[in-house]
């Protein structure tokens, strides 16, 4: 009985779809420990970059983009809100527009595209997002005064919008500041662990806090 010869051009493309298809998923898929900034730098190499790029054009630090992206996504790169239910039972529309690591509007980061110039960019992109986050955080300390350190308020300003911030509709909703404590214990945990790994990660020495 005559063995059929494996097609080896149609297996070579088929392995390197495959291998793609697993660098792609390992790209995207969250970080193991989202409760460690200096472990999320380690497992996502380049984030570290991207963050403090950020950090370095709008003044924003790295650890309030984490503590952001972290009570808006927990680091799900295409993360949306979750479908409303008609009658309790049957899936439905979802609340909102919001999409991303940083649950971006429509609206908002149309705003953003076109203050920017970044028409390429992407909501499920961390370096698109992390910029996203210090322009938005700058435009909240231009408007408001709101310090870029402050991840408190900057958390308020990001929820609420900038004219809800200034109307201070957060006072009418308790849980939304308890939620914006968090943030700001969470940049707190953040900022202390990087202060540990930051020798590591910044070879550069550019890295000051």
């Amino acid at each position: 009985m005559k063995r059929r010869a494996f097609n080896k051009p149609l297996l070579g493309t088929a392995l390197v779809l495959l291998g793609a298809m697993v660098m792609l998923a390992c790209s995207t898929s969250p970080p193991e420990n989202i409760r460690n900034s200096c472990e999320i730098f380690e497992e996502k190499d380049d984030w570290y970059a991207d963050a403090y790029d950020s950090y370095e054009k709008w003044g924003v630090p790295v650890h309030v983009q984490l503590a952001i992206i972290y009570q808006e996504s927990r680091f799900v790169h295409d993360a949306k809100p979750p479908r409303q239910k008609l009658l309790w039972v049957i899936p439905w529309t979802r609340p909102s527009s919001a999409y991303g690591y940083g649950q971006i509007k429509d609206s908002t980061w149309d705003w953003y595209l076109e203050s920017t110039n970044r028409s390429w960019a992407d909501r499920d992109d961390f370096d698109d997002v992390t910029d996203f986050i210090g322009w938005y955080g700058a435009y909240s300390h231009r408007s408001l005064g709101i310090s870029k350190w402050d991840a408190y308020n900057q958390y308020l300003a990001y929820h609420e919008g900038h004219g809800g911030f200034k109307r201070k509709t957060y006072k009418k909703k308790p849980w939304l500041m308890k939620v914006a404590r968090k943030v700001d214990d969470r940049a707190k945990a953040y900022h202390t662990q990087l202060k540990k790994c930051e020798d590591s990660l910044d070879k550069g020495g550019w890295f000051s806090w």
